[in-house]
């Protein structure tokens, strides 16, 4: 026998009507609830008779029929996804760089621009890129009017051009390299004021003469 006291008397009648509900057979027994009061007023719900001394009530819970419930958590068949093995992937691997074109093959040189090979009025040689002839003004001698020369008054000059021919092509290679080192003697001793310019200017002509087919 089992007492239960009154404030879940209510929850044991709940829970045993719906364990009848729930029960697998077709038809379940009825169920005897006894309702049991003692002096003090204190209500207890057993299913056995009450003890003598207590007020007693009895109620009959009868069966429901029932039909068996499917297993809520039955497996679902797999979907197509699921059958599926899944596919290994690849580590994500970069793709090699294409290969650089190969480099193109040097192009011929050149020969270097032409030169011209000039002649001072005192016999002076140099060679230089501008095709014009420099002028010179040469100082003359001037004399008195008596005809000495020590009483000369004043001062005059004769402008003289020199004169320049081109180069020849089979020579054209040995006068860049005197014009290169010109420009570097220039260079080197020049003035503090003229370094920057006359350096700017060896640098000039010696890259013409290693990018032509005179190049050493």
């Amino acid at each position: 026998m089992s007492c239960i006291p009154a404030p879940y008397a209510r929850r044991l009648l709940l829970a045993t009507f719906l364990g009848a509900a729930l029960a697998p057979a077709s038809r379940a027994g009825d169920v005897v609830i006894y309702r049991c009061t003692d002096a003090s007023g204190a209500l207890t719900l057993q299913n056995a008779p009450c003890p003598k001394g207590m007020k007693q009530e009895q109620r009959t819970l009868q069966g429901v029929n029932t039909v068996p419930m499917a297993a809520a958590n039955s497996a679902s068949p797999p979907t197509t996804a699921q059958m599926q093995p899944a596919t290994p992937t690849r580590p994500a691997t970069q793709e090699p760089a294409p290969a650089a074109p190969a480099a193109a093959a040097d192009a011929p040189r050149l020969p270097p621009p032409v030169l011209f090979q000039c002649t001072t009025y005192d016999k002076d040689t140099y060679v230089t890129e501008d095709s014009e002839p420099a002028s010179r003004c040469v100082a003359l001698r001037t004399t008195g009017l008596d005809g000495n020369p020590q009483g000369g008054a004043g001062q005059a000059c004769e402008v003289v051009r020199d004169t320049c021919a081109r180069v020849p092509d089979g020579a054209l290679c040995d006068a860049w390299k005197k014009r290169r080192d010109e420009t570097e003697v220039a260079w080197r001793f020049a003035r503090r004021e003229n370094v920057d310019r006359n350096r700017a200017e060896y640098e000039r002509v010696a890259r013409i003469l290693s990018e032509s087919d005179c190049g050493e």
